[in-house]
């Protein structure tokens, strides 16, 4: 990228473990957050907000506009997959499932998405992953086919 060339590109990525598994624990769900975010810095990305819950991720980046989301997203699930095997961390193998949601906001909602991605536990108590995906799908007016939607989330 050239001199005289300026972005705010602030993407939330949310990707699910394969099955919606209840699988990430939180007496290893500090590490891998610090893993993938230091994916995302080696990328030369800027980690803004990461949490999750047992079943599903959300982050928030500042994207570089030379940066391809779909290479970075398959690496930084590619390499935590590994991460999480290699540690052990569950007895089984783990494996994220297949897909992942990009959203795209504005300087001035950067505290909003990064407060709501703080609060995904709390948050989580009163909707489910599924109904959390759809919410989205509907606040971005992205066409979509439910039916379709969660071919991806096995249930």
């Amino acid at each position: 990228m050239g001199a005289g060339t300026f972005s705010q590109i602030y993407i939330q990525v949310v990707f699910a473990v394969k099955g919606r598994n209840c699988l990430i624990l939180p007496s290893w769900e500090d590490e891998l957050y610090k893993y993938i975010t230091g994916i995302v810095q080696n990328k030369n990305q800027k980690m803004l907000a990461i949490n999750g819950v047992h079943d599903h991720i959300h982050f928030l980046i500042g994207m570089k506009p030379s940066c391809c989301l779909s290479d970075l997203v398959r690496e930084i699930k590619k390499s935590s997959n590994k991460f999480i095997n290699e540690k052990r961390f569950i007895k089984y193998k783990f494996e994220w499932q297949e897909g992942y949601g990009a959203f795209s906001y504005s300087h001035s909602a950067l505290d909003n998405v990064i407060a709501y991605i703080q609060r995904q536990k709390e948050h989580h108590k009163k909707l489910s992953f599924r109904e959390e995906y759809v919410l989205f799908m509907k606040k971005f007016n992205v066409d979509f086919k439910e039916d379709y939607l969660f071919k991806w989330i096995e249930y």
